[in-house]
C-alpha cells in the first residue's frame, strides 16, 4: 500500500448505492415454451438434428450451434453431475435424463456432507409459476431412468417476461475518493493530484498514474473553470434520469487537471445548445443550494462563460 500524499486522517463512510433496472426478457421459441410448460409440470427440452438433447430447451444446440430444434419433453428425474454450497443452499449440476448438457438448480432437503456425483434425484414441484414451479431437486434413489419423449401439443411460447434487477451495495471511497468528496461538500473545492512526472493532474485523484503506472504526487485544487473537450444533447427519456430532457452531456476538462469530467452544461437556450456548446467552449461549476451529499451532484451544472474572461 502506498502512502497517502500530502492528506489528513479521515475515516470516510461508505456510500450506498442501489442498482435498479425493470427491463423485459425476451425468452426465445425453446425457452418461452419451457416457462409457459413448467406451470403444467412438464419440462422440455430441445432436441437437435444431429440427436443432442438440451434440457432446459435452448434454441441453439450448446455444442454445436444447430438451430431449429424439435421441443420434447423431459422426465422430472436424473443424476448429480456436481454440486457446492452458498448463502442461499445447496446449488447443483444435474444432468436430467435423456439430456447431453447439465441444468443448474437446488438441492432440498440434505446436507452438503450426504450428496455424491452420481446419486440419483427428481425434481420437487411447488405452487408457483414459470420457473419458480420447480423448486428445486431432491434425492430419490430409487427412481427409475426416465425417457425423453415428443411433445406434440406444446404450450404456446411466452414471448416476453418483465423483469427488475435489484441490487444494492456499499461503495468504500477509499482516501483519494474519500478526500474528494469530503473536499466537496465541506469546502466546495474540486481536489485532484498531481501526475507522476508533476505536470498535470488526475481527476478522480487516484493512486497510481494511468500512463506511467507510478505512484501519483501531491494533492491540488483545481480551478473550477475549464474547457469543453466532447458534449451530447439528450433528447430521449429513460428510467434513471436525474433531469428531463433535454439536456447538455459533457466532457469538461477543468483548468490544470489533465483527464476529463463528465457533467451537465446548463443555463442556456436549449433551443441553440449545438450552437452555444462545443468543443472548446469555456464553462465554470455552478453549485447546488441546499443540503450537500458529498457527491458530484453538490455541483449543479456547468455554466457557459464564453467571452467573460
Amino acid at each position: 500500500m502506498l502512502a497517502i500524499p500530502d492528506t489528513w486522517a479521515q475515516d470516510p463512510p461508505t456510500f450506498p448505492s442501489d442498482l435498479s433496472m425493470p427491463y423485459t426478457l425476451t425468452p426465445g421459441r425453446a425457452a418461452g415454451t419451457f416457462v409457459a410448460e413448467i406451470k403444467n409440470r412438464r419440462i422440455v427440452g430441445s432436441r437437435f438434428a444431429g440427436g443432442t438433447v438440451a434440457v432446459p430447451a435452448q434454441d441453439f444446440c450448446p455444442k454445436t450451434g444447430d438451430s431449429d430444434p424439435e421441443l420434447v419433453e423431459a422426465p422430472h428425474t436424473g443424476t448429480l453431475t456436481g454440486f457446492t454450497e452458498t448463502d442461499a443452499g445447496i446449488i447443483a449440476l444435474i444432468r436430467i435424463d435423456g439430456s447431453d448438457f447439465d441444468m443448474t438448480h437446488r438441492i432440498l432437503g440434505t446436507s452438503l456432507d450426504s450428496l455424491q456425483v452420481g446419486q440419483r434425484v427428481e425434481a420437487v414441484w411447488g405452487d408457483g409459476e414459470g420457473i419458480l414451479a420447480i423448486e428445486g431437486f431432491r434425492l430419490a434413489p430409487d427412481a427409475p431412468r426416465g425417457e425423453i419423449r415428443s411433445l406434440p401439443d406444446a404450450a404456446k411460447a411466452v414471448e416476453q417476461i418483465p423483469y427488475h434487477l435489484n441490487l444494492h451495495y456499499e461503495h468504500a471511497f477509499g482516501p483519494y475518493y474519500g478526500r474528494l468528496f469530503d473536499e466537496i461538500k465541506t469546502n466546495r473545492r474540486i481536489m485532484g493530484v498531481r501526475t507522476s512526472d508533476g505536470e498535470g493532474a488526475l481527476l478522480p485523484p487516484r493512486e497510481i498514474d494511468d500512463l506511467t503506472h507510478k505512484p501519483t504526487g501531491t494533492w491540488v485544487e483545481l480551478k473550477q473553470t475549464g474547457t469543453v473537450r466532447a458534449m451530447s444533447v439528450i433528447h430521449l427519456e429513460f428510467i434513471g434520469q436525474t433531469q428531463p430532457p433535454p439536456y447538455i452531456y459533457a466532457e469538461i476538462v477543468l483548468d490544470g487537471a489533465s483527464t476529463r469530467l463528465i457533467h451537465n452544461v446548463g443555463g442556456i437556450d436549449m433551443s441553440r445548445a449545438k450552437e452555444l456548446v462545443k468543443p472548446g467552449t469555456r464553462v465554470r461549476a455552478v453549485w447546488r443550494e441546499g443540503e450537500r451529499t458529498g457527491s458530484l451532484a453538490d455541483i449543479s451544472h456547468f455554466e457557459v462563460i464564453d467571452g467573460e474572461e
